[in-house]
């Protein structure tokens, strides 16, 4: 336990002096080292689940949790397979889809988009996607009228409610000159915002009906679906249903779940979140050094008051947690700060990214680069342990050297020639 004499001490020494101005403020530089580390560890990590948890729940949201295609061409009984796949333990919900990759094009600008077919009372079930319609109404929908795009795609060709958006597909039909693109017009009746560039710029939604008609999957009195897309009750337990959905159906389908699908995303966010993560703690360690090197001349200014102190029974252990006091106080100090800091930057992200926005006068956060068109933050609170934990840790072992330095400090020695 630390007394109260030692405590004193420690807390003195911390007081700056003309003569130990240097000491100050290589110790304020390591307060500060510390605090902007962790702060920043803090607000990195907390962008980073931002991110993460953002992107699932786009992705899960509009693609759903399992799909489920077949090795033909599409699958002509898929009513069949979707109340086969509900059977399975898990499976909260399983719906026909069509989709197909297509260019969409108006008044001489073009972009590629996937389509996707869904029957309206499939569609109100999307939840993401139905509360993110911000001009238009779903019931056209209903009535299998037009199309549903995103927001950027809209403000990509100026489109707005009521115009045509013409949809160009590669699968053609074979004519007296060639194999020529099945081409259509289709009124624009709904667009949708989700926040996530990739759909928001290329995701273009059309009536089941109307989509079986344009990728030909009710020709010659055909009736058939793209796949089956399966939403499960537990995101996380996605790839168990697959597996089982898989012993369900048998050979000849091809199952995917959400985390397999969009691997490559997922594991370039771990990848960056844990080199940041690396890189940052450089600088709690840079800072730790300054702690030491605070330390090893605090101990040469004064080391004819710990000789002092060693004749008047002060023992070694006293002078080392004196010294470690006087380090860790620094670490505390510093860690507390930063943990505050880098709390409200993380909690202010969004606001932040705003207002330097309308300071600089241009985008800072490009969608198109980063996927999402704003910044996420999401505070996990066991991180923030962990980095503060880290933090503490580094400061008490960076103490330990300089104070066992001075433990050691023969009192003889250092008055000899006071």
């Amino acid at each position: 336990m630390l007394s109260p004499f030692e405590r004193l001490v420690a807390f003195r020494y911390l007081r700056a002096r003309r003569e130990e101005g240097l000491i100050s403020v290589i110790a304020l530089f390591s307060l500060i080292g510390i605090a902007l580390g962790v702060a920043t560890l803090i607000v990195v990590l907390a962008v980073m689940n931002g991110v993460r948890g953002e992107m699932i729940k786009s992705i899960v949201g509009l693609e759903g949790h399992v799909s489920v295609y077949s090795n033909s061409r599409g699958i002509s009984d898929y009513q069949a397979v979707s109340d086969a796949i509900m059977a399975v333990p898990g499976v909260k919900s399983a719906v026909p889809k069509i989709e197909g990759q297509i260019m969409a094009t108006f008044h001489g600008q073009a972009t590629g988009a996937m389509v996707s077919g869904y029957r309206y009372n499939d569609l109100q079930h999307k939840y993401l996607l139905v509360k993110r319609i911000t001009e238009g109404d779903i019931g056209a929908f209903e009535r299998g009228e037009g199309v549903i795009i995103g927001k950027r795609m809209a403000e990509k060709f100026g489109l707005s409610i009521g115009q045509d958006l013409t949809l160009i597909s590669p699968e053609g039909r074979a004519t007296v000159a060639g194999m020529v693109p099945r081409v259509k017009a289709y009124k624009v009746v709904g667009i949708f915002s989700i926040g996530m560039f990739a759909y928001d710029n290329g995701l273009v939604l059309l009536p089941f009906d109307e989509a079986q008609l344009y990728f030909k999957l009710r020709d010659n009195g055909a009736d058939m679906a793209s796949s089956i897309e399966v939403m499960t009750n537990d995101p996380d337990q996605a790839g168990q249903v697959a597996g089982a959905v898989v012993n369900k159906l048998g050979v000849g389908w091809r199952v995917y779940d959400w985390k397999s699908s969009n691997s490559g995303i997922f594991q370039a966010v771990i990848v960056q979140r844990n080199v940041m993560f690396l890189i940052l703690m450089l600088i709690i360690i840079v800072a730790s050094f300054n702690i030491i090197s605070s330390l090893i001349m605090l101990v040469r200014e004064k080391g004819r008051d710990v000789a002092i102190l060693r004749t008047m029974g002060a023992s070694r252990g006293s002078v080392m947690r004196i010294f470690m006091i006087c380090g860790s106080c620094v670490g505390v100090i510093g860690t507390v700060v930063g943990v505050l800091l880098g709390l409200l930057i993380a909690f202010n992200t969004e606001n932040i990214q705003l207002w330097l926005e309308s300071m600089m006068g241009h985008r800072l956060f490009n969608e198109e680069l980063y996927f999402l068109s704003h910044l996420p933050s999401k505070v996990d609170g066991g991180e923030v342990i962990t980095v503060s934990v880290l933090a503490l840790a580094l400061s008490f072992l960076a103490t330990i050297y300089p104070a066992r330095r001075a433990a050691k400090l023969d009192p003889a020695e250092a008055l000899r020639y006071e």
